[in-house]
């Protein structure tokens, strides 16, 4: 079993839980973490060059459906199979587990320029640049939905490929840009007292991790250490995981998930 994650901290925390599991159940596991983004690891996993890999629900809906329109948690977890299938993929059952994407400013800015909702910060276009991993400039719920939702195009994107992690909140903070999309489960968001700014035309769609499969690799006993795993895992959670490998303890992302799995019970 292959085992892969995308290129941020919290997705290899999250495959490091399924690795060790799988391991402790008896699975002989190989990791390919740090792979990239979903136009990297989604190929990846219909070829078997990987097996397995953590998502999150709506952007993988919209990645394999860009005329989706799904939104709610339930309606994108309905929708996902009958894109998934065509793939040769699988998904599992999401985890109550949520991290989105978001709009984020700094404290300063957001009382300078009053800013609430992503549709306030459109007002001050000329002035914005904004950071995001590349990818983020062309999915639908990226640049291409805030401009249709409001009216929200910044001056400048700046590509930072790190999926809103240190190199993003630094961009932020030495107002290099002046927004930024970061993951609401990043620990930097409190440390730094940013402000994410609300969405409330739903531009970004639930966001619950799921495990996604190759469909030639399910079996019962994967699904099982799987699906405990994703019963278990709360948005609450993620943020403790985060904050453990990316705050002052420093963990490493296996560190972090062995301990989690065995707090919970799922390891022996």
């Amino acid at each position: 079993m292959i085992i892969g994650s995308a290129n941020f901290t919290e997705s290899e925390i999250i495959a490091n839980l399924y690795a060790i599991a799988l391991e402790d159940a008896g699975l002989d596991v190989e990791t390919k973490f740090q792979i990239g983004s979903r136009e990297a690891y989604v190929p990846a996993l219909k070829d078997g060059s990987i097996d397995l890999i953590p998502d999150y629900t709506g952007n993988l809906l919209l990645f394999l459906d860009g005329e989706a329109t799904a939104t709610s948690g339930d309606d994108v977890t309905a929708a996902l199979p009958a894109v998934l299938e065509p793939e040769g993929l699988t998904m599992l059952e999401p985890a109550p587990a949520e991290d989105k994407d978001a709009v984020v400013v700094t404290s300063e800015t957001a009382q300078e320029w009053d800013l609430t909702t992503i549709e306030d910060l459109a007002a001050y276009n000329s002035e914005v640049k904004f950071a995001s991993n590349a990818e983020f400039a062309e999915r639908a719920s990226g640049l291409p939905g805030l401009k249709a939702l409001y009216g929200f195009e910044p001056v400048e994107f700046v590509a930072i490929a790190d999926g809103g992690g240190p190199a993003t909140v630094s961009a932020l903070l030495d107002g290099q840009v002046q927004a930024a999309n970061i993951y609401t489960t990043t620990p930097a968001i409190a440390d730094n007292d940013f402000v994410v700014l609300e969405d409330p035309d739903a531009n970004f769609a639930a966001q619950n991790v799921v495990p996604v499969l190759n469909s030639d690799k399910v079996t019962d006993q994967i699904t099982e250490v799987l699906d405990a795993i994703s019963a278990e895992l709360t948005t609450e959670d993620l943020l403790a995981l985060n904050g453990q490998v990316s705050g002052d303890e420093k963990l490493e992302p296996a560190e972090a998930a062995r301990a989690w799995l065995e707090e919970k019970g799922l390891i022996g």
